[in-house]
């Protein structure tokens, strides 16, 4: 596939973005309509365009690369996606009508009314901690992609392409923010759900299968092992720690997380965030079994025509490349530029809603624009772009540290970081919404908070040895969370004031 085909792809990708960024933004781009949409979205927009902004591009090329790992992954992921759509259930029917019920911009404002400043600044920071890392991470995903099959053929520097990434979400994100977003991103994601159907379309037609030939092929093959019972003491997979990590793992980093809610919130009411929410649910979770089965393909694909794994500068074995090679080097033209358009739309429908989440919270948990009202609104505008700039380059610098340090699949990375980064989230929301009539020693909520995730750490790199062989998987965050609600419980004392949230 030639690398000018697919830059021109590229401009003409974003040329759309930018005017439809100019279209929604030119009557107002007051920050009401940056943060929360002037709470006038459509729920039905949400639901498709939060698809999008949840798979990102590591769902696109890590979950179908990691099937045929040599851990013999399989189709154990789907065992996380169950336990996912628990926590989404969960989110809409605990956490919704919570935040609807009190009016919030930022959902870190209930710490702050709930449990006291500090708490409130630290699940602020947590989040824009584990927001931008987590961010980094899927971006940088797909800018190697685009760095190795496009930039490098031009002799421009890794940096210069995520630079110049960045710069094209900024420019049509900064001016409108979310309400710009939901529009943007319902249209990446119907862009990512068309690739992933024609993607398996091209695949199966390459191999002389039609679709219900292609299904019952992945089916006997073996890459579609889903459940997996077997040792759950030494085994990453078993189907236990799966579902607990996805349940939790979707509340910290959906529910508890100003990216995801933030759409939510821009509905009108709580009843349509939450038909937002079972909507978006039911299209998640067949998305990532199709997404699992393009993996499969890919796979038998690779095996009947010779194609080898991608490998690293060391020698070491990388199946997020998989999906790419294939794609770009033997489909041919038409499927090359469709896996191109979808990897595109998946990973900037996550990153820009991101920047704007990031944006928001910072302008309103740390500047208190939604707090009180502004005497130069223009100022206010002025300091929210700088905002958006300072994260922007947050961003890149994150990317460029990752792509030294880099040295397994980005899908199991930012699972790990989430652990340790959303845990303590976990333990402060459960404290404020389980424990009554206990205050909190609250200048010391920072302290537990870190020590959270520090034991954690220590806890993971020992278990081993200390807990008779056993190994941690995505449950870690569980953990995390239940460390830090007991050193919280450690710092409260019993009180007679009544809880009101």
């Amino acid at each position: 596939m030639s690398p000018t085909i697919l830059l021109c792809f590229l401009i003409g990708y974003f040329l759309m973005l930018i005017i439809i960024s100019f279209a929604t933004s030119k009557k107002t781009s007051d920050n009401s309509t940056f943060f929360i949409a002037n709470r006038n979205s459509k729920w039905y927009l949400v639901a498709f365009g939060m698809i999008g902004t949840a798979l990102s591009g590591v769902t696109f090329i890590s979950v179908p690369g990691e099937v045929g790992a040599p851990a013999g992954n399989q189709f154990q992921y789907f065992q996380f996606v169950l336990g996912n759509v628990i926590g989404f259930i969960i989110i809409a029917t605990v956490l919704l009508p919570l935040y609807y019920r009190m009016q919030l911009t930022s959902i870190y404002s209930y710490i702050e009314k709930r449990l006291g400043f500090y708490s409130y600044k630290t699940a602020a920071t947590i989040f824009l901690i584990s927001r931008t890392i987590g961010s980094a991470f899927r971006l940088y995903l797909v800018v190697i992609v685009l760095q190795h099959f496009i930039f490098d053929n031009y002799g421009i520097p890794f940096w210069a392409t995520v630079l110049l990434s960045l710069l094209l979400i900024w420019s049509y994100t900064f001016k409108g923010g979310l309400k710009t977003i939901i529009i943007t991103d319902t249209l990446q994601t119907f862009f990512l759900v068309l690739s992933v159907f024609l993607t398996i379309y091209f695949i199966t037609k390459s191999l002389d299968l039609n679709i219900l030939h292609a299904f019952e092929t992945i089916k006997e093959s073996n890459y579609s092992k889903i459940f997996f019972y077997e040792d759950f003491i030494g085994s990453k997979f078993h189907w236990v720690k799966q579902v607990l990590g996805g349940i939790f793992v979707t509340i910290a980093m959906t529910g508890l997380d100003q990216d995801l809610m933030q759409k939510n919130l821009s509905c009108k009411n709580i009843g349509e965030a939450q038909k937002n929410m079972f909507s978006f649910t039911s299209v998640f979770l067949v998305i990532n079994l199709f997404f699992l089965s393009v993996g499969a393909l890919l796979y038998i694909y690779a095996a009947k025509n010779g194609v080898a794994i991608p490998t690293d500068a060391t020698g070491a074995s990388r199946t997020d490349f998989l999906f790419p090679e294939i794609a770009l080097n033997y489909l041919g033209v038409v499927p090359a530029i469709v896996f191109m358009l979808g990897l595109t739309a998946a990973t900037f429908a996550t990153t820009d809603s991101a920047l704007t989440a990031l944006t928001t919270s910072f302008c309103v948990d740390f500047l208190g624009m939604d707090k009180k009202q502004s005497a130069d609104p223009k100022k206010d505008i002025k300091t929210r772009h700088i905002v958006h700039v300072v994260f922007s380059l947050l961003m890149f610098v994150v990317i460029i540290i990752f792509n030294s340090l880099n040295d397994q699949s980005v899908v199991s990375k930012i699972f790990q970081v989430a652990s340790y980064t959303y845990g303590p989230l976990l333990g402060l929301y459960s404290f404020g919404l389980f424990v009554k009539n206990r205050g909190l020693h609250d200048k010391l909520v920072p302290f537990v908070c870190l020590i959270s995730p520090a034991v954690c750490y220590v806890l993971n790199s020992h278990a081993k040895d200390w807990l008779g062989g056993y190994v941690f998987s995505v449950e870690l965050i569980l953990i995390n969370g239940l460390i830090t609600f007991l050193g919280l419980m450690l710092i409260s004392k019993k009180t007679d004031q009544q809880t009101k949230f």
